[in-house]
């Protein structure tokens, strides 16, 4: 098999200077959904064709394996899948697909790819309670496929059908390049329709077949920025129905998002609006709290994120306390039973176990060991304006509140360093390090006091 996908449309509706088949869908390109489809075919080839803001289509899959045709002119579907026929092999089937209908499951293609064998020409129909705007499907006495008919070329018997044409079929290659060259533009709208295929296999002894897709949605487009809202809601409410199958809790399956792979264990539980982006795994026992944002992480079982905590690429290990309010950015990695409190923000660090920075502080560029306690108010200073350095801290230390720890700096193992310290040099292991300035008072001293106006 071969696939067409048909991404050339400017997609006017959508009022943006972004491709319609750019356009977002839980994160990702509409486009890129159906070619993640197509790719689970496992079909010899995959040739785009594009059109509208076309560069920007081919650079945003640049590094992917496919075949590109442009359609220059925009003159139909039929005109569309002629651009892609130098690329495809006589004897091979081709599926034509569409760039912005992202839900279309790789189960129904195979049962139509099935359907169509070697030699016929196979549909995908659904049947609509309003088919309004849709080609119906044309059937004889016998229950034969005939013919599709568009709607603005179609007379009152025939906009009565219900049964309409979603655009998805298979063809022999060799039969569609044959086909093609017969279709003309007598009609409404002055086009090339891929549909008068339907009439002219029939004409040709060709057996028409169809399938019905195992959900509506499956075949549903997006022409308007409130259709993607929708599908984003339809698409999301599946995932929520998935999940929870698989044993989720999920407090409210109509608040969450998921833009990516959501991979969760045993008895995980994601309280309301919680997104999760890229790829990211639960493990068993994971509790999510309301308004987190996770992205690119693993999160070890047991591990508890408290709400509105934000965690970017990072690794945790089994049991952490997170947040709330807390902020994980790339290249954290942290141990088991890791406490990172309200307004802590931790990057490209590593914490080992038992190690805790419950209040305000800030961790980056360090490695910190284990059973460590990060006073309130403590930063890393890793940055000089020009360079980052790391600063390291061993096991068993603990530091006061308010301390800077001025990198490359090391912390002894077991040290102490008192409150308010601004550290510029090692501590040395097991002993206590304080650094501010002498505590005075002045007798006498009075506050300034704000001058009256006018005087």
């Amino acid at each position: 098999m071969e696939v067409v996908v048909l991404a050339a449309g400017q997609g006017r509706r959508m009022r943006s200077a972004l491709p319609k088949v750019l356009q977002p869908l839980a994160g990702r390109a509409l486009l890129a959904h159906v070619l993640d489809t197509a790719r689970a075919l496992e079909p010899g080839r995959i040739c785009v064709v594009y059109g509208h803001g076309g560069e920007a289509v081919r650079a945003r899959f640049a590094n992917e394996t496919l075949d590109w045709a442009l359609q220059a002119e925009q003159l139909g579907t039929g005109h569309a899948v002629c651009q892609a026929l130098p690329v495809l092999t006589d004897g091979e089937q081709a599926l034509v697909l569409y760039g912005d209908v992202p839900l279309i499951g790789a189960a129904t293609l195979r049962r139509l790819a099935e359907a169509a064998g070697r030699e016929r020409l196979a549909l995908l129909t659904v049947e609509l309670d309003d088919p309004t705007g849709y080609g119906r499907i044309l059937r004889n006495a016998e229950g034969q496929v005939t013919r599709i008919v568009e709607e603005k070329d179609a007379n009152a018997a025939e906009r009565s059908m219900r049964e309409v044409n979603t655009g998805i079929l298979v063809a022999p290659v060799a039969r569609l390049r044959d086909w093609l060259a017969r279709v003309g533009n007598q009609n409404a709208q002055g086009e090339y329709y891929l549909t008068d295929i339907i009439g002219l296999a029939v004409a040709d002894g060709v057996p028409v077949v169809t399938e019905q897709p195992a959900a509506e949605w499956e075949t549903l487009g997006v022409n308007s920025k409130p259709q993607l809202a929708e599908l984003e809601r339809l698409h999301q409410r599946n995932i929520a129905q998935r999940l929870m199958e698989d044993g989720v809790t999920l407090i409210d399956p109509a608040r969450i998002d998921v833009r990516g792979q959501l991979i969760c264990g045993r008895d995980v539980e994601i309280d309301v609006n919680c997104v999760f982006e890229g790829r990211v795994e639960l493990a068993d026992g994971v509790r999510v709290g309301a308004n987190s944002v996770i992205r690119d992480a693993l999160i070890g079982a047991g591990t508890r994120i408290a709400p509105f905590s934000h965690v970017e690429s990072t690794r945790m290990g089994e049991h952490c306390v997170i947040g709330p309010y807390a902020r994980t950015r790339p290249g954290t990695e942290l141990g088991a039973d890791v406490h990172l409190g309200n307004f802590v923000e931790v990057k490209n660090s590593r914490i080992a176990d038992h190690s805790k920075a419950n209040h305000l502080a800030y961790v980056g560029d360090a490695d910190v060991g284990s059973r460590v306690n990060i006073g309130a108010g403590t930063i890393t200073c890793n940055y000089d304006g020009a360079n980052k350095h790391r600063t390291i801290i061993e096991d068993d230390v603990f530091i006061g509140s308010d301390t800077q720890l001025v990198a490359p700096v090391r912390v002894g193992r077991g040290a102490t360093l008192g409150a308010g310290t601004t550290l510029t040099k090692d501590a040395p292991a097991e002993q206590l390090t304080v650094s501010r300035a002498r505590q005075i008072s002045l007798p006498g001293w009075q506050r300034p006091v704000k001058n009256k106006q006018g005087a």
